[in-house]
């Protein structure tokens, strides 16, 4: 007993034991700043320290943002992107068994598992239903005489017969002479207007530009789509006015007369129009003078 009376007044005494921490001047050895301290001190002071490190800690993971920068911990912007796809999720699979049940319906139809009731859905329309062999098809006069009239008055219109324009104007693209005029028996699917150098070339009718661009054989050559499945282009330019994907008005100036390209013997416009992927002889919509 008496021996561990003497080891706890040994213990005692080194931890309520008095030291000094002393900051010197290296140079002149004036003492800046004393503590006295002991082991319990130090003890003690260390721990609140830690116990308060460990507090703060845990509220700045717990109340800030900083906890997303933490391994382990997920961020807000997670958290909403999980629910939103939860919820999608949830709407795709009451879709798919919304699916499941009409596929399933469909094979039990073509199956023959689903019996008819005794009211048939086509006894509804029986009373509706007409006899062919009862309906007369003989065409009537009136109608013999409509359809002479017709053909008669699309025999004689070019209009109708070679382009289809409801309601659609062209316009002169340029005046002047025609020195070689629509010859498809040779492929010169075009007419060519001379003109002096640098005239004016007008869109023939509202449009896109399609291409505008420079090609070895024809020079300058710019192509617009119009309405009605209707195709205008302009080859051996001087110069184009617009670029390809522009809007264009019916009259409004889109290139200029020009010599350019390989396939050129002088200034003048080497005219096409197409309709509907085929040619179509520019002089019968079109007057060049």
């Amino acid at each position: 007993m008496a021996k561990k009376g003497k080891k706890r007044k040994e213990i005692k005494q080194k931890l309520l034991h008095k030291y000094r921490l002393v900051i010197l001047n290296e140079n002149t050895f004036e003492e800046k700043i004393s503590f006295k301290l002991s082991r319990l001190n130090v003890f003690v002071t260390g721990s609140l320290f830690i116990v308060g490190l460990i507090g703060l800690t845990t509220l700045l993971i717990a109340f800030t943002p900083l906890r997303e920068y933490i391994p382990g911990y997920s961020s807000t912007k997670l958290k909403r992107q999980a629910i939103e796809l939860t919820y999608k999720t949830d709407s795709l699979v009451t879709a798919l068994n919304y699916t499941n049940k009409y596929l399933g319906s469909i094979r039990q139809v073509l199956r023959g598992d689903i019996e008819y009731s005794e009211v048939d859905r086509d006894s509804l329309f029986e009373q509706y239903k007409l006899d062919p062999s009862s309906v007369d098809l003989t065409p009537i006069k009136e109608d013999s005489i409509l359809r002479s009239e017709v053909e008669m008055e699309d025999k004689y219109s070019l209009f109708e017969r070679n382009l289809n324009l409801p309601g659609m104007v062209l316009f002169s693209p340029l005046s002047g002479t025609i020195s070689q005029g629509y010859h498809p028996e040779t492929k010169h699917f075009a007419v060519d207007v001379v003109a002096p150098k640098d005239s004016p070339i007008k869109a023939v009718a509202n449009g896109t530009v399609i291409f505008a661009e420079w090609t070895a054989e024809t020079g300058y050559v710019i192509i617009l789509e119009h309405a009605n499945g209707l195709i205008s282009v302009y080859k051996h330019n001087g110069s184009l006015n617009k670029s390809q994907g522009d809007m264009v008005r019916a009259g409004e100036v889109v290139a200029s007369v020009g010599n350019t390209g390989e396939l050129t013997t002088g200034p003048h416009l080497h005219f096409e129009l197409w309709s509907n992927g085929s040619a179509v002889n520019p002089l019968d919509f079109i007057d060049f003078k």
